[in-house]
């Protein structure tokens, strides 16, 4: 039996910010944004909230049918950038930008929460529109059953349909192997963020049929 998948909804924003902060408690990334294991459990959740909540507007979560892994997906335009970044109208307000509101939403004194979020803002591709796969989690107990795999197959179906590439950052080389074998390629610049682990760009072209 495959894989059901839904598309979440508002009601599921509880469950969906509890699975991101299960799953991401011990990625490289998120333990270099919040070092420590005390301080990371206090505190991720927020982050992993407020990524939720910006793709809930702007963008789809997938989640299988029991729960247990789901991942936020963004469509970016040809002229845009990934997330939710307010529009430069000439006003105090509109100057400030997205990152900095994230840092001052999740954690003030945490550099590392804004600087996560302009270092990959920096490396995004831009030119032409596509699916970013912003993150993807899956329940500790439950890795390495497929979920991951069927989530991101199912939108990849769906941009080979309508010709669109799909880009992402890997964060591990675990999952660097797992999105390669699902066509995305290495871009060649890698991020290697200060005193921190290395994340890679990952493109993949719409395959055609």
């Amino acid at each position: 039996m495959g894989v059901v998948i839904r598309r979440a909804g508002e009601d599921d924003r509880e469950r969906v910010v509890r699975l991101l902060d299960e799953a991401f408690q011990d990625d490289p990334v998120s333990s270099w944004v919040f070092p420590g294991k005390e301080y990371r459990r206090r505190t991720h959740h927020r982050l992993v909230a407020a990524f939720a909540d910006a793709v809930f507007a702007d963008g789809r979560i997938d989640l299988t049918e029991d729960g247990a892994a789901c991942a936020l997906w963004l469509p970016v335009p040809a002229d845009g950038h990934a997330g939710a970044e307010p529009a430069d109208d000439g006003s105090e307000e509109g100057v400030e930008d997205g990152p900095a509101q994230v840092r001052e939403a999740v954690d003030p004194e945490n550099e590392r929460v804004e600087l996560i979020a302009r270092l990959t803002d920096g490396i995004h591709p831009s030119g032409r529109a596509h699916e970013y796969l912003w993150m993807i989690g899956v329940a500790p107990d439950r890795q390495g059953e497929g979920l991951g795999t069927a989530l991101i197959e199912s939108v990849l179906d769906r941009c080979d349909r309508e010709g669109l590439p799909a880009y992402l950052e890997a964060s591990s080389d675990r999952g660097r192997v797992l999105y390669e074998r699902l066509g995305f390629e290495f871009t060649g610049g890698a991020l290697d963020l200060p005193d921190g682990p290395r994340m890679w760009p990952m493109w993949r072209e719409p395959r055609t049929r």
